[in-house]
């Protein structure tokens, strides 16, 4: 049975180099539309995008919106792209503070920035507040690398009442750490949103670092996969002795067994 379904890429290939996370950012949601799913992809504008070469152009109807965080008015701009040699569309969430003038997770030197945490809830919220303006419906919403580790949280709490996300199944993807150090002191005050009350977030160490983000991904999801073999095994467990739905890392084609994954979730 065909699917809606919102994948939430950290990054997507050819747009960034090619890393096991990128590739899939592209493989998975084109062997999914391939199969006949209708489908729906995001990734941050990171700065080194290349936007001539990658022919991105903004969608004002989808842009103006101001997303506040830690107090402070971020302008949402929308960018979109089809991926060459295929039918794949990719919005692109773009903002000049967090993303168009920075590279991705780390600076020119090789060291994380300091408000990554303040990035990925950016990014988070401003996938779902733009899905919520394409009045698009998702059945299934994928998430692959840690910048999407919010979403879960937010769909199960936040979002849980919007018509667009009121019955959607969450998958989160895990990956190898990519992050080099904890995220920002004010992280945790920053995550609360509507229905994402502090409360919730106690159970976690006050300094965020990627296991942190990857627990609460798994905390607030419907089946998660292992999709790299290096993947931490304790975070596996951790789904697993919680009793989600986990898919183990295959080296195989991936497509089957994720449209089966779909189905059992």
């Amino acid at each position: 049975m065909a699917k809606k379904i919102l994948f939430i890429n950290q990054e997507i290939t050819p747009y960034v180099p090619d890393t096991n996370l990128s590739l899939m950012g592209k493989a998975l949601p084109q062997t999914m539309q391939d199969a006949g799913h209708e489908i729906r992809t995001f990734m941050p504008k990171w700065g080194i995008i290349n936007e001539r070469r990658g022919q991105l152009h903004e969608v004002i109807r989808l842009s103006g919106m101001n997303l506040i965080i830690d107090d402070t008015d971020h302008p949402l701009i929308i960018k979109v792209a089809t991926i060459t040699g295929t039918r794949v569309q990719v919005y692109f969430i773009d903002n000049d503070d967090y993303f168009s003038k920075r590279q991705m997770a780390q600076d020119e030197h090789g060291e994380d920035y300091s408000d990554n945490g303040e990035r990925a809830i950016f990014f988070a919220r401003g996938v779902l507040e733009t899905v919520k303006k394409l009045r698009w419906i998702p059945d299934i919403i994928h998430v692959q690398g840690w910048m999407g580790a919010i979403v879960p949280l937010y769909i199960k709490t936040a979002y849980r009442e919007e018509p667009s996300f009121a019955n959607t199944k969450v998958v989160t993807s895990l990956f190898p750490n990519t992050l080099k150090s904890e995220l920002a002191d004010n992280f945790k005050r920053c995550v609360i949103f509507r229905d994402a009350k502090a409360d919730l977030l106690k159970k976690y160490n006050d300094h965020f670092n990627f296991d942190e983000l990857c627990r609460l991904a798994i905390d607030y999801s419907d089946g998660v996969i292992a999709a790299d073999q290096n993947v931490d095994e304790n975070l596996i467990k951790y789904a697993a002795d919680k009793n989600i739905p986990t898919l183990a890392y295959s080296v195989k084609d991936f497509g089957p067994a994720y449209k089966e994954f779909y189905e059992q979730i």
